[in-house]
């Protein structure tokens, strides 16, 4: 269906009117409710998992096993992707919102679709020129779509650039998806830079909204950078970004901003200031944790904001982010083996607790919020800290399950054995690290494309950063 609204959506004239648009959206959301009406679950389902690559193959060498996991994860963000804006859907369970839920991309989602691209491009999964196009039309959509003191929203409507409230009072910008996109975007400016009109372009749209995102307003005058701005309920939500999780690669960007950049006591004071920063625990006699909450929270906090930023040899004046990277994920690990709650199926090459979908709907699983629920993307995005556990999980999770866990766009979200539970849907979120954190565990290629950005080297320089790449 997707690729058919595509098709159609190629053979509209590029129109600047509103009315064009308007119509074309009636358009595909008719197209969607017919399908949706005339479409059982199971025959939806049937369609979704017609992909002649699904079947499990098995006796696939390792260098196999990854380069199919990548191919095949990498169809998320290529042949799902929103037809008229190019971005990520939240979710491929889009009628979890009804109707509606066929326009909801992500901003955060995209940015490791951006990222993936780059890897679709060296992998051959797709031409160079392809990649471009794609990229060029997701520019133009952020470039005329909402933007609040440059910040993207978490989603969009994907037809018409209009944000979609992620609830009541996020109806604005969010800056820690905002850093995602950003994040993808540098990476790829990085990587198309070839002296093309094509690419130029690209970069020079690229170039246009990172410089656009005003990372000094989101301080909202304080020492610290808080998460929304509304342009309705204003600083309402006051979710200020203090330290340890996933937002990293926010303080980093903002710093590094050339035009809107937040002074440096704002990290120090503002991120390092958080309940849960500093740990310094010893678990299971052998992994120091330097910093985040207790037994590292869920596994994503190593992931996201390290698909570009290189933590081999990455250290400030709090701690090692290899060390805590690899201590974290040990850590994780080495939990599900204890199992203390008897969980069936953890084990050596069962595990990995972090957010997913689950048996009662979506949760941050960690340690201490272990509802039972295995995520594949929590291993598997692993690979660069462990990448023989890593390995081992992600051949358990292709080979065995009677294949329930793999499906058209790589493997399905999450899983409870206790509760006979597989999820049948995927996220974007989820998908996205697999894809970047498989090659940079083969070639380093974000982490080296991210950090070769010279607005990036000052910031991290600015907060106190010490890394191979800044030599």
């Amino acid at each position: 269906m997707y690729q058919i609204l595509l098709f159609l959506k190629m053979q509209i004239p590029e129109v600047k009117t509103a009315t064009v648009n308007k119509v074309f959206l009636i358009v595909v959301l008719a197209l969607l409710h017919i399908f949706m009406s005339c479409s059982s679950k199971e025959d939806k389902s049937e369609i979704l998992n017609s992909d002649p690559d699904v079947p499990v193959v098995q006796a696939l060498s390792n260098e196999e096993l990854l380069d199919l996991v990548q191919r095949q994860t990498f169809k998320y963000f290529w042949d799902f992707a929103h037809p008229v804006s190019g971005m990520a859907l939240e979710r491929s369970n889009i009628d979890a919102y009804g109707v509606e839920g066929y326009e909801i991309v992500t901003s955060g989602g995209s940015g490791f679709g951006v990222m993936a691209m780059i890897v679709g491009v060296e992998r051959n999964f797709i031409s160079r020129t392809e990649a471009v196009a794609r990229l060029l039309t997701i520019t133009d959509f952020l470039l005329t779509g909402d933007r609040f003191h440059g910040a993207f929203p978490h989603w969009y409507f994907g037809s018409t650039g209009k944000v979609r409230p992620f609830f009541t009072e996020d109806n604005g910008g969010d800056i820690v998806e905002t850093s995602f996109m950003i994040q993808g975007l540098l990476t790829a400016r990085q990587y198309f830079n070839q002296d093309i009109s094509e690419e130029a372009l690209l970069r020079d749209k690229i170039n246009q909204l990172w410089n656009e995102v005003e990372w000094e307003w989101y301080t909202n005058g304080q020492e610290v950078l808080t998460w929304h701005w509304s342009p309705d309920y204003a600083w309402t939500i006051n979710h200020q970004i203090r330290g340890y999780n996933e937002a990293l690669i926010t303080y980093v960007l903002a710093s590094s901003s050339p035009t809107y950049p937040i002074d440096t006591p704002v990290y120090h004071n503002g991120w390092s200031a958080g309940d849960q920063f500093y740990n310094g625990q010893q678990y299971y006699g052998q992994w120091q944790l330097p910093l985040g909450p207790d037994y590292g929270g869920p596994l994503f906090f190593a992931h996201y904001s390290f698909l570009g930023l290189d933590p081999r040899g990455l250290q400030d004046s709090y701690t090692n982010y290899w060390e805590q990277n690899v201590n974290h994920t040990l850590i994780n690990r080495a939990y599900c083996m204890e199992n203390p709650k008897q969980f069936l199926g953890y084990g050596e090459d069962n595990w990995g607790l972090t957010a997913s979908d689950n048996h009662l709907g979506y949760s941050a699983h960690s340690p201490t919020n272990d509802l039972g629920v295995i995520t594949p993307t929590a291993a598997i995005s692993s690979m660069p800290y462990t990448p023989e556990y890593s390995l081992q999980a992600m051949r358990n999770f292709y080979e065995n399950y009677e294949g329930r866990l793999w499906g058209p766009y790589g493997f399905y979200d999450a899983f409870n054995i206790t509760e006979d539970w597989f999820a049948t849907n995927y996220l974007a979120i989820d998908q996205g690290p697999i894809i970047v954190m498989i090659e940079n565990h083969r070639t380093g290629l974000l982490w080296d494309l991210f950090m070769s950005c010279p607005e990036v080297k000052t910031g991290l320089i600015k907060l106190g950063f010490t890394s191979p790449h800044l030599k």
